[in-house]
């Protein structure tokens, strides 16, 4: 999705609108109170028509792209999205947090992850079971080389291959956050599992017995009389 999908507008939020009880009658007013911080600058605190909030909220790239918040002041900010409060019950919005982006600054960004080929895969076609361990990956890159998401091709996996972090074709001046600290963890992301076999109680089968066969001095009498 086009960077200009993600234009959105803002209203500044005075001092007399910020707390629990201002945030509570923004919200009232359909309202949802924001922050923009970072790049060097004051933080911003602002205001988002729920509606436009929510619109933008249906596509995934939302939360791994540059968005452009324009203020009725008229001022402009890059940034990406850091946090979003949703509504415990309801799911609706009710506070996000933005960061600026800072030109040749590199971000630090949680990037989804896309598995194709599941169909494909020999593994799956033996009958055996795709088990993804991550839906996404913190990633650090420039904001101009930010993707929108990493795709992972398991179309060769067979039963009881697995794919690590290292295994991922990064775009270029992308890297993995976890395999550049000192204490790097190259963990496993896929694996292509065995099938679930049930295990069946075997069952004996006995052949019926008609009473008529069984001898004599095996069959119970109710009223035996003493031999005279």
């Amino acid at each position: 999705m086009a960077i200009d999908h993600f234009a959105i507008n803002a209203v500044d939020r005075s001092a007399e609108q910020q707390g629990k009880g201002a945030s509570r009658r923004l919200r009232k007013q359909n309202l949802v109170p924001a922050i923009i911080y970072g790049g060097g600058e004051e933080p911003t605190t602002i205001s988002i028509k729920i509606n436009e909030l929510v619109k933008s909220l249906e596509f995934e790239a939302f939360f791994s792209q540059i968005l452009t918040i324009t203020t009725d002041k008229g001022d402009e900010h890059q940034v990406v999205i850091k946090a979003l409060q949703r509504h415990p019950a309801k799911g609706f919005p009710m506070h996000a947090d933005f960061q600026r982006i800072v030109k040749g600054q590199k971000i630090n960004m949680n990037i989804p992850i896309h598995f194709s080929g599941r169909e494909e895969a020999p593994g799956t076609k033996a009958g055996g079971i795709l088990s993804t361990l991550v839906s996404d990956i913190q990633i650090v890159c420039l904001p101009s080389q930010l993707p929108e998401y990493l795709e992972i091709d398991v179309s060769g996996m067979e039963i009881g291959d697995l794919f690590r972090l290292s295994d991922i074709k990064l775009p270029e001046g992308v890297i993995i956050f976890d395999l550049d600290t000192e204490d790097a963890h190259d963990r496993t992301i896929v694996n292509m599992q065995p099938p679930t076999v049930e295990e069946v109680d075997e069952v004996v089968e006995v052949d019926e017995v008609d009473a008529s066969d069984v001898p004599a001095t095996e069959q119970s009498t109710d009223n035996n009389e003493d031999d005279e």
